[in-house]
C-alpha cells in the first residue's frame, strides 16, 4: 500500500462502510504512479464520441491545477470499426483520439482510452458475440498505434464500456480480449468491467484476470430516482421528478410533495421507483458489492463513471452526494472519475463555461494531486444523453 493510499484512509469521513475501514492490501502489479493518478478524474464525454470540439485549454488547465489527474476518454466504439464505418472516417477519428491524447499528456494527465459502444454494437455483440469480438479487436490494433506513440505509463486501455450482454459470455470475451490487446500493449495498463452498466452489484459475478496489470471499473448511479431526476426523454418515468433531495427520507417534506403529485398525476410507475429508494442507506450501501470483491479478489477498483443530472436536482443535494461518492472511493484507496465535463451531468458551470467551485470542492475538498505525492434496492443502469 503506498504512503498516498494510507494518508487517505487516514483521514477516512463518516462514509465508512461495513465492510473495510482501511485501505487493503492488493495483489497487481499496477504501477504505483497509474494508481495515483487514476484517484481523481473526470470524463471528456463529446470530445471524440460526439460533436462537440475540445473542451477549452483554459479549462483544461484549471482542473489540472485544482487536483484533476485522469481524464476518461469514451471513443465511439462504431466510429472507428469497420464494420459500421469507412476506413477515411475511421481515420479522421482515430487522429482526433491521437491529437486528444497528446493534448492531455501535456497538459499532466493521464489517458484512460475507453472503447464506448453504442447500439449498434451492442446488438451485433448480443446477436453475433464472435463478430463482435473480432471488431473489438480490430478497433484495438488501430487504438494500439496510437498508444504506443504516447509514454507506456501515462496511457490506460479500457477494453469495453458497458458490456450489453449475458455475464457467462463476457467472461470469456474479456479474457481473450485482454491476451489481445496485452499482446499489442505488453506494459499498459488495462481496465475492464463487468455487465449489467457495470454496476457495483455485478461486480461479484466477475471472475479477475490472470492479468495482474488491470483495474477493475464500476459505475454507479445509486439510487437513479435521484441521479436521473428530470431525465432528458419525456417518455422516461425519472423526467417526471424534480427537486428530489438526497438523502431521501420518508418524513422529508420535499419527499412528501413529490409523492403526493405522483399520486394526484396516479404516476404509479415512477412512486413505484421512489418508494423503492426509501429511505436511502448511504452510498456505502449500494457499494458494497464491490467492497465485498476486492477483500475476496485483492484486486484495484475505479469508480470511474457517478454524477448526477443538472436539470432537476436540488444542488445542495447533488453535491453532498458526489462528495459522499468520492469520499467512500478514497476511502476504500479506489480511484474515481466523474460522469462528465460539460454536458447534462457536467462539472463545468452552464453559464461561466468554468469549472464549478462547488463540484470541485465536493469532489476534492482538500486534497492534494495525489500524482505529486509518492443488498441492492434497484437493477437499473445509467443512461446517457
Amino acid at each position: 500500500m503506498n504512503r498516498l493510499a494510507t494518508a487517505l484512509c487516514a483521514s477516512a469521513s463518516i462514509f465508512l462502510s461495513d465492510v473495510a475501514s482501511a485501505c487493503p492490501v492488493l495483489t497487481h502489479t499496477v504501477p504505483e504512479g497509474a494508481i495515483n493518478a487514476l484517484s481523481h478524474g473526470f470524463n471528456a464525454d463529446g470530445w471524440i464520441n460526439g460533436s462537440q470540439t475540445a473542451p477549452p485549454l483554459q479549462l483544461l488547465v484549471d482542473l489540472r491545477k485544482a487536483g484533476m489527474t485522469h481524464v476518461r476518454l469514451p471513443v465511439p466504439a462504431e466510429h472507428i470499426m469497420s464494420r459500421f464505418a469507412p476506413r477515411a472516417e475511421q481515420r479522421t477519428r482515430l487522429d482526433a483520439v491521437d491529437t486528444a491524447v497528446a493534448k492531455l499528456i501535456s497538459l499532466g494527465y493521464h489517458v484512460s482510452i475507453d472503447l464506448h459502444a453504442g447500439e449498434r454494437f451492442n446488438r451485433l455483440h448480443r446477436e453475433e458475440p464472435a463478430a463482435a469480438v473480432e471488431a473489438i479487436k480490430g478497433a484495438w490494433s488501430d487504438l494500439a498505434e496510437i498508444v504506443r506513440r504516447h509514454p507506456t505509463e501515462r496511457i490506460f486501455a479500457e477494453l469495453l464500456n458497458e458490456p450489453d450482454l449475458n455475464a457467462e459470455t463476457w467472461q470469456r470475451e474479456v479474457e481473450e480480449l485482454a491476451l489481445f490487446v496485452r499482446g499489442l500493449l505488453p506494459r499498459t495498463t488495462l481496465i475492464v468491467g463487468p455487465v449489467n452498466w457495470q454496476r457495483a452489484d455485478s461486480l461479484p459475478g466477475f471472475k479477475p484476470l490472470t492479468d495482474l496489470n488491470v483495474v477493475y471499473a464500476v459505475h454507479f448511479y445509486d439510487p437513479m430516482v435521484f441521479t436521473h431526476q428530470a431525465h432528458w426523454d419525456p417518455n422516461d418515468p425519472l423526467h417526471a421528478i424534480r427537486g428530489l433531495p438526497y438523502p431521501l427520507r420518508a418524513e422529508d417534506p420535499d419527499v412528501q410533495k413529490i409523492r403526493r403529485r405522483l399520486l394526484d398525476d396516479n404516476n404509479s410507475a415512477v412512486l413505484a421507483k421512489l418508494d423503492r429508494a426509501i429511505p436511502d442507506r448511504g452510498v456505502g450501501k449500494w457499494l458494497e458489492p464491490a467492497a465485498v470483491w476486492q477483500a475476496q479478489f485483492s484486486r484495484p477498483i475505479i469508480i470511474n463513471e457517478f454524477g448526477v443530472l443538472k436539470a432537476g436536482a436540488p444542488r445542495e443535494s447533488r453535491l453532498r452526494w458526489l462528495s459522499s461518492v468520492a469520499s467512500y472511493a478514497e476511502q476504500h484507496c479506489w480511484g474515481w472519475a466523474h460522469w462528465e465535463l460539460s454536458q447534462g451531468f457536467g462539472l463545468v458551470d452552464d453559464k461561466s463555461g468554468k469549472a464549478d467551485a462547488g463540484v470541485l470542492k465536493a469532489l476534492l475538498g482538500n486534497r492534494r494531486d495525489p500524482a505529486s505525492s509518492t443488498r441492492p434496492e434497484s437493477t437499473e443502469g445509467p443512461r446517457h444523453r
